[in-house]
């Protein structure tokens, strides 16, 4: 018998412990080398352990126990052979990322052969229909009934990414877990992400000055410039054209010039950025998160949106690294997305300042002497009034106001293009 023991794996330099958040195996599976068994959760991501050799493994710590960066968390016995009649499984998650077959095939026969997370000792143990692990818990976590979402595992399994896909497809109020008419109570405990989050948000309010300036937009120019070119652009980048590569850009030119929103305190100093690191939140299944688009002053509108893409995939599939959210100078969060009209953001720190949007309303402004109805939304930056003056705040949030209002700006650093082109 050879029993390999596998250690937690640091995911960061600051990181020293994690916590089980599930197990995607039972104990006593068979498992494949570089399979998913479990998803960790650290105080800034959650991440998935991979199995580092094949064969049986036995669990030593539970969901939910905080274990040290080292520990040791579960022994695999590599000696062990494949259980008769069970297919060579893989890791959900690569199961997931691997691209359909361009060569024509009989649905029976993909799903005959199709891989699958965490077989029982006998093939097509699991009845369809039936979730993984992960995707229970998830499924739990949201209030989401597995009747009408269609497994692609083996035999018909819900698989984790079945559930996250049919949620970013959206569910009609049919299909998802209503009242049960009962007085009971569940208890559930925080994740170590969750707790941290908690933490992080107590401490900004306690130990900043922060402070909130609103302003609104005339999106109308964006809108017709987005309406007029995206069928093109997304032709041309192979990229939707969206609204947020249009406010990252306007923001990274006010960042230049009122530097202090970009900076940051560190003990008796001031930290100032000669680069703009812009956390962009977004909403994944196991909360907000926010990766940063790194260097977005020199990037292009196209550029931003594929990174962007990029991010947000990993964050919905749960891949996102401590490495992706950390390093930023300036958040931007869109609760517009969720219908918000007007909210104060959080500071996200070490950061000094977030700038919030919010849903675009049709309200009737005055143009030119004139009452004309056009898309408006209201901008929101909240900031630590400890390193930025109200005179700055105000400004910045104004110079993003109008390089939206004039996109033309954004194209030529924030300057009137009439005054370059004239050589002012």
């Amino acid at each position: 018998m050879s029993i390999l023991e596998m250690k937690v794996p640091s995911p960061g330099e600051s990181i020293s412990e994690v916590e089980i958040a599930t197990w995607l195996v039972s104990d006593g599976d068979y498992v494949e080398k570089d399979q998913a068994i479990a998803e960790v959760d650290s105080d800034k991501a959650t991440l998935e352990l991979p199995a580092e050799q094949s064969g049986i493994i036995t669990l030593k710590a539970a969901e939910g126990d905080v274990v040290k960066v080292g520990q040791v968390v579960c022994l695999i016995d590599t000696s062990a052979e494949r259980p008769a009649g069970s297919a060579a499984p893989v890791a959900e998650t690569k199961a997931e990322e691997v691209a359909p077959v361009k060569e024509a095939a009989p649905v029976a026969e993909k799903t005959s052969t199709a891989p699958v997370l965490n077989p029982g000792p006998v093939a097509g143990s699991y009845a369809k229909g039936t979730p993984s692990p992960a995707a229970a818990k998830i499924m739990a976590e949201n209030g989401i009934s597995g009747a009408r979402i269609n497994g692609t595992g083996k035999d018909g399994r819900i698989t984790r990414q079945d559930v996250v896909s049919a949620m970013a497809a959206g569910f009609s109020s049919a299909e998802v877990q209503g009242w049960g008419g009962t007085r009971d109570q569940n208890r559930e405990k925080m994740s170590m992400l969750r707790r941290k989050i908690a933490e992080r948000l107590v401490s900004v309010k306690n130990e900043t000055a922060m402070l909130t300036t609103f302003n609104e937009v005339d999106m109308k120019p964006i809108m017709d410039l987005r309406a007029k070119y995206k069928d093109q652009f997304a032709k041309f980048h192979e990229v939707n054209l969206g609204f947020m590569s249009f406010f990252t850009k306007a923001v990274t030119e006010a960042l230049n010039l009122f530097p202090a929103v970009n900076a940051q305190i560190d003990g008796n100093e001031i930290v100032f950025h000669n680069y703009a690191d812009v956390g962009i939140a977004v909403s994944s299944p196991k909360g907000l998160m926010v990766p940063v688009v790194r260097n977005a002053e020199q990037m292009s509108l196209a550029d931003i949106e594929k990174e962007i893409k990029r991010l947000a995939v990993k964050a919905r599939d749960g891949k996102i690294t401590p490495e992706d959210m950390t390093g930023g100078t300036f958040t931007i969060t869109n609760g517009g997305v969720f219908g918000s009209m007007m909210s104060t953001p959080i500071i996200n720190p070490p950061q000094s300042a977030i700038l919030g949007m919010h849903n675009i309303i049709e309200r009737p402004v005055a143009i030119d002497g004139k009452v004309e109805i056009r898309p408006m939304m209201y901008l929101a930056l909240s900031y630590d009034h400890r390193i930025i003056d109200g005179k700055e705040s105000v400004s910045f949030l104004v110079k993003v106001k109008e390089m939206i209002e004039n996109p033309e700006r954004i194209i030529f650093g924030g300057k009137d293009p009439h005054a370059v082109l004239l050589g002012l």
